[in-house]
């Protein structure tokens, strides 16, 4: 759920060092969105998760998708959670705890420490587009996955709120590039190199903001888009007030996921 979304390497990395921005991020959704669902409620409807079946969650953040989610973390005979940062890691076992159906493993998915079908489903969702070696790591996720089992990837669209943004901050260039590595327009194509049965799904959604500071503090929460961080705050106002309609700014947003068997 990120404006501007990186795979420069120092960027993903100075962006998710601590849960802080991307709480920020996702406070900022939960405020703004007018589809009231939530992304996260509409991902966690699209699973078809049955008693012990072993899962496994690439990327996990802090764990918020699974929070207050008992009876679906219950139905798993393994959850394992995995993530890059074990910043991230640490706050998701805070946040859900130690149990025995969760393990908790810094992991990479480009060189999963897991056997050949481990599991039953796997979820990667808004960090596939980080990944350098995509190809690798979608064969990973094939390599590990039952067959006959669900792989679950969510990602941003090529029509959202970044390139308005871009727009009216006068972005273009080395000032503004866009992460289109894995997107709703070209993911398919890149899953079905290991799937052959690949759904996309779309998310209906968009932004209504009421207060700009609170637009302002989502943009200076991305470390992967600099060049709107480095302006002065003041000009930062300035430029988003240009843009407010009947007291609101009104953006666009492209999410969505993908279903592969």
């Amino acid at each position: 759920m990120q404006i501007g979304s990186s795979n420069d390497a120092n960027a993903v990395k100075e962006q998710y060092a601590s849960s802080k921005g991307l709480n920020t991020r996702l406070s900022f959704h939960d405020k703004c969105s007018t589809n009231k669902q939530g992304y996260g409620n509409w991902i966690v409807s699209n699973y078809e998760i049955s008693e012990g079946m072993k899962v496994l969650e690439l990327g996990c953040g802090t764990g918020s998708i699974w929070m207050g989610r008992e009876e679906l973390i219950n139905k798993c005979d393994l959850l394992v959670l995995t993530d890059l940062s074990e910043v991230m890691l640490e706050t998701a076992k805070n946040k859900l705890g130690e149990r025995d159906n969760i393990n908790y493993k810094q992991a990479d998915i480009q060189n999963l420490p897991f056997e050949d079908k481990s599991f039953d489903v796997i979820i990667a969702h808004s960090m596939l587009y980080h990944v350098p070696d995509l190809d690798q790591g979608i064969r990973e996720v094939r390599r590990v996955l039952k067959d006959g089992g669900t792989f679950y990837c969510a990602t941003l669209g090529e029509y959202n709120f970044p390139e308005k943004l871009a727009e009216w901050f006068e972005l273009s260039g080395e000032s503004f590039k866009p992460n289109h590595n894995f997107t709703m327009q070209n993911g398919e194509t890149k899953l079905r190199t290991s799937f052959s049965d690949v759904k996309a799904v779309f998310y209906e959604d968009s932004l209504h903001v009421t207060d700009i500071e609170d637009l302002v503090e989502y943009l200076r929460s991305l470390a992967s888009f600099k060049a709107i961080i480095d302006l002065p705050v003041e000009n930062i106002r300035n430029v988003l007030r240009e843009h407010v309609r009947d007291g609101a700014i009104d953006l666009p947003k492209d999410y969505g996921m993908f279903i592969s068997r």
